[in-house]
């Protein structure tokens, strides 16, 4: 550990524990980004958090909050500081009268769900997966398919963050609605999301069913009830068969009933499907006749095929997410997915002059298969604002998923993508901000999102000098100021290279260390009054 450091330590109460590890290696799910930090922190009371921060003020370090490291992207990646709250995960009350539960932020999904269901309780709504924390699924923007539904954040009554002077504060719709308003969406710029207070609802099961539909009927249903008529569904789009999985789900009182089970979905067909990606690696050519013999081999030959069950709403709404990928998903107004959708399946399959995509399809394979989900947020209040759904309707997902087996990247992933996310913006679309989106800039996310200049306001008001900011903030959202430089605990991207076991290595550094003429305590005032007496929960530590 740096000698600075651990002069600091000396300075500060040696009753609270600092859990900080060196050596630590952390990667993304997919293996796609890889960073080794300074410091990994694993605290476990919202005093050990404030000390964290406290710390990381004086020795001008950066602070990433990390969960699973579902994102495949870089956003989590870092040199500095690494905190990560899976110890900081309990439940704290839960009003069964209001369904009401308060928790600590760092719980996984997959922990907290079983536990609300021992309460008769359920999240209202599920994304594909549960590992994520609660805190990431919320400050990505997480969403699940249904009309019904918008995303996760929707439920969320209050948060209470720690910002980077040490103090906790509350937020939500009542009080600091503005920090409210941009901490739904945090992408983890804030400060770090302590405490969640988050609307639930009774447990429920869902009755679900899935079949193989030609895509031209899916279509063909856009504007007749495909969305609405049940309030879970979402599709999985076959690309060169010109076919779709079609999955729809409705709460039910029915007994459990498991699907029948298939030797593609144990472990004989999770391996011979993943040798089967990595041999079209070097011929992709084949995918085209490995779409169809998976297909083939779930749903039969015939169209209409398919399977049912009753399960748990909290393992049903999941998906298997089976190997490393690159996810790279977009938000599109619902009304466009007929058209989007006829002009991609046109360029997968060689027509570019149906397709108006100005990018040449010849020679190009893509996995299968194409997610395709909704959610609406148009009735939330208030909205957050870097929500990338639509605000005036339903919206469409669009998720081109690439397979990374055994961790080696696809040949088609550049072309691929730069075609899907040409005909996104084309759409009006607005990407997931965890994905792997690699044609957008920020003057792109300035003309989509109208609000970023709020959401600017108060990053730039509760964390002054950048200890929450990192290279992908800059490039995606921070503008640089004529004249100005780097914020002073900003993090620098400095190097990238391939590692070793597949996916890039990341650096950066903290271009200037220095110790600020600004007093911490003295580093900003969001909260005046009253309100700050019930907001703070720990004054700052003195500096002295």
């Amino acid at each position: 550990m740096d000698p600075s450091i651990r002069r600091e330590l000396w300075k500060v109460d040696p009753d609270i524990p600092f859990r900080a590890s060196t050596h630590h290696h952390h990667h993304t799910w997919a293996r796609t980004f890889h960073s080794r930090p300074e410091l990994y922190i694993r605290p476990e009371s919202t005093e050990e958090i404030q000390k964290v921060v406290t710390l990381a003020r004086r020795c001008r370090r950066r602070i990433v909050t990390v969960g699973c490291g579902h994102s495949p992207s870089d956003l989590t990646c870092t040199s500095s500081w690494m905190v990560n709250l899976d110890k900081y995960d309990k439940i704290l009350s839960i009003n069964k009268n209001t369904k009401v539960v308060v928790m600590q932020a760092g719980i996984r999904l997959e922990q907290l769900c079983p536990k609300l269901k021992d309460e008769g309780l359920a999240m209202p709504n599920l994304g594909s997966i549960n590992h994520q924390s609660i805190a990431g699924a919320i400050g990505t923007a997480t969403h699940g398919s249904s009309t019904r539904h918008g995303i996760l954040s929707q439920s969320v009554l209050g948060l209470k963050i720690m910002l980077s002077n040490g103090r906790e504060v509350s937020c939500s719709a009542e009080q600091n609605k503005d920090l409210f308003r941009a901490a739904l969406v945090s992408l983890g710029a804030l400060g770090i999301i302590t405490e969640v207070t988050f609307q639930a609802v009774d447990s429920f099961k869902i009755a679900w069913k899935q079949k193989l539909v030609p895509l031209e009927e899916i279509v063909q249903e856009w504007d007749k009830g495909l969305w609405v008529q049940s309030e879970f569904t979402r599709v999985w789009w076959m690309p060169y068969m010109k076919k779709a999985v079609k999955w729809t789900a409705d709460k039910t009182d029915e007994p459990i009933r498991l699907p029948k089970s298939s030797w593609l979905r144990g472990a004989l067909g999770y391996h011979s499907y993943h040798i089967a990606l990595y041999v079209a690696l070097f011929v992709p050519s084949l995918l085209p006749a490995i779409e169809k013999f998976v297909i083939t081999v779930q749903y039969g030959n015939a169209d209409g095929e398919g399977s049912s069950g009753v399960e748990e709403g909290q393992s049903g709404l999941l998906m298997n997410c089976l190997y490393s990928q690159f996810v790279n998903e977009w938000a599109i107004p619902l009304a466009k997915g007929p058209e989007t959708i006829t002009r991609f399946s046109a360029w997968l399959n060689g027509d570019q002059e149906t397709s108006r995509i100005p990018f040449d399809p010849k020679g190009l394979y893509i996995h299968a298969p194409i997610e395709v989900r909704v959610s609406d947020t148009s009735s939330t209040t208030p909205r957050p604002y870097l929500d990338n759904t639509v605000p005036d309707g339903p919206t469409l997902y669009l998720n081109a998923t690439l397979y990374r087996p055994y961790k080696r990247d696809p040949p088609c992933r550049t072309r691929y993508y730069e075609a899907f996310e040409w005909l996104m913006k084309e759409m009006g679309g607005r990407p997931h901000w965890a994905k792997n989106f690699s044609q957008v800039t920020r003057e792109d996310t300035h003309q989509m999102y109208p609000e970023m200049p709020e959401w600017l306001r108060i990053r730039d008001e509760v964390d002054p000098e950048g200890m929450f900011v990192g290279d992908w903030h800059r490039r995606y959202l921070i503008p640089m100021n004529e004249g100005k430089s780097l914020l002073p605990l900003e993090e620098q991207e400095v190097r990238r290279e391939t590692a070793k076991d597949g996916g890039m290595d990341w650096s950066g550094e903290i271009p200037s260390k220095a110790l600020s003429p600004q007093n911490s305590e003295e580093s900003f005032d969001l909260m005046h009054g009253a309100e700050a007496e019930k907001s703070i929960l720990f004054d700052t530590a003195s500096e002295d």
